[in-house]
């Protein structure tokens, strides 16, 4: 049988990590490698999974829980990509609330699947700005709660990947690759940068070779990690908008500012807030990741009658509060010219994890 690669990705929400994706998969297949992807979210509904779909790629979307909590949701996508796209490499992106991946993925993958898959080393991607704050002490605007899963993604990884380099300049970026091996030691550390190209080659040489998955374990405090999780308002939804002619960019822009203003002047913290509005074959993906200043915008949806909004927002709300946050922003910005049509709405805060499995020690690679 034929053996694929898995890299997976790991990280905090809003670090960015779809953009590495989808420039890494990119970049495989002009390297000859057949590849695919698969997201992963506690909902349907997701942005990333009908952004990359707009790609030539191969998607599978494991919903409703994170992967670890659906060992067997993640196995089905593995073999539907393989098997569809024929992959030599599939590329995973696991719920950006999740850590003890290690454990709870990597070992079981490689006991289970020997023989059917290579798993590289785990890479885990983080904002350097949010990286530094964190590594200072702070919590970088976060939950307490939500500040320890971040440092215990980068305490697990194999590869830890200071991304959105663009951010910083050399002389800080310099600084803060020694502050993390200083506070990472057992970790390898690398400068990438989507918007750049920095470093993702080198990195792709590194993870498409090895096969030095989880190299170690981690302990983790179940109580706080739910903590982390549950603090958070999870909302995805699917709107279709129609009525006048729409500049569907001013749209967005002002859909995303009046929302951020929201959370600051409410001071809830921001994890990501991801909206991609699709009119034809034109689309724009605006994010925010933390405070007003953190909004940024790419691509064009255009003008026009129609378009459909998909929305996801992880903020510290009751999913109550940020549902009605959402909705009303959304009812004033579009006015009474144009309609709206909920496709699908879903608004929770996520259970206390339960891994299908957690390995207890490292399985050797043969």
């Amino acid at each position: 049988m034929k053996t694929t690669r898995l890299i997976l990705v790991g990280g905090f929400l809003g670090a960015g990590k779809t953009t590495l994706l989808w420039e890494a998969t990119r970049r495989i297949t002009e390297r000859g490698k057949r590849t695919g992807l698969i997201t992963n979210d506690q909902t349907s509904e997701l942005v990333d999974t009908a952004l990359l779909l707009r790609k030539d790629v191969k998607v599978a979307e494991v919903s409703g829980s994170c992967f670890c909590c659906n060992f067997n949701g993640l196995i089905d996508a593995l073999k539907n990509v393989r098997d569809e796209a024929n992959a030599d490499v599939i590329v995973a992106e696991p719920v950006g609330s999740c850590t003890d991946l290690s454990a709870t993925i990597l070992q079981p993958l490689k006991q289970n699947l020997r023989g059917e898959l290579t798993v590289s080393p785990l890479s885990v991607l983080a904002d350097p700005i949010r990286l530094n704050d964190i590594l200072n002490g702070g919590t970088a605007g976060l939950h307490p709660s939500a500040a320890y899963i971040f440092r215990k993604q980068l305490e697990e990884s194999d590869l830890i990947l200071i991304g959105k380099s663009d951010l910083v300049s050399p002389e800080e970026l310099i600084l803060l690759k020694e502050k993390v091996k200083l506070h990472f030691p057992d970790s390898e550390v690398m400068v990438v940068s989507s918007l750049s190209g920095e470093g993702i080659d080198e990195w792709l040489n590194e993870v498409l070779t090895r096969t030095d998955a989880g190299k170690r374990l981690v302990e983790v405090d179940y109580d706080v990690y739910a903590e982390g999780e549950a603090v958070l308002g999870w909302l995805n939804t699917s709107i279709e908008l129609s009525g006048r002619e729409t500049d569907w960019d001013t749209f967005a822009r002002e859909l995303m500012q009046n929302l951020s203003r929201q959370f600051d002047s409410i001071k809830a913290s921001v994890g990501h807030v991801k909206m991609l509005i699709e009119s034809g074959e034109n689309y724009l993906i605006g994010n925010l990741t933390g405070r007003n200043e953190t909004l940024s915008f790419r691509s064009s949806a255009g003008i026009s009658s129609e378009a459909r909004l998909t929305l996801n927002a992880r903020v510290e709300v009751s999913p109550e509060a940020l549902e009605e946050i959402v909705l009303k922003t959304l009812d004033t910005i579009k006015g009474t010219q144009l309609r709206k049509k909920i496709v699908a709405l879903r608004c929770l805060s996520p259970g206390r994890p339960n891994p299908t499995f957690r390995v207890e020690q490292v399985v050797p690679i043969f």
